[in-house]
């Protein structure tokens, strides 16, 4: 996997760039699951099995795969207890508090406008 590295030129927040760390950002951390995992997390945190009965649908090798990107990106922060068998717990991070602020307008607008677009749909599937 090649990964850019941030180096402080405007080209790495420019999303129009094909070539910007914040497209290879943006292209990881906007997907459903990743978005889910944010907003179950919120203000709380949570073990591995609670995550994946928050998250209806998701498969155990998405969740880990998605968390283990969340925390490679400073978003979600992981913790092991030294139990048998260990325990996990994760917790969003500062960074992660500020996305879950977006993530939160998201499930906002499809409340307001699930409606419109449901009868949009109707119309062009017709």
């Amino acid at each position: 996997m090649v990964t850019k590295q941030y180096t402080g030129s405007p080209e790495d927040a420019d999303l129009t760039r094909a070539d910007s760390l914040a497209r290879e950002i943006f292209s990881d951390v906007a997907n459903k699951w990743a978005f889910l995992i944010i907003e179950a997390l919120g203000e709380r945190t949570l073990r591995f099995s609670e995550l994946r009965n928050e998250i209806e649908g998701v498969s155990h090798k998405m969740l880990t795969q998605n968390l283990r990107m969340l925390e490679r990106y400073g978003l979600v922060e992981r913790e092991v207890y030294p139990t048998v068998p260990p325990r996990v717990e994760y917790t969003l991070t500062e960074p992660g508090q500020g996305l879950r602020a977006t993530v939160d307008s998201m499930c906002g607008w499809t409340h307001q406008y699930l409606g419109d677009i449901e009868a949009a749909r109707r119309r062009f599937d017709a």
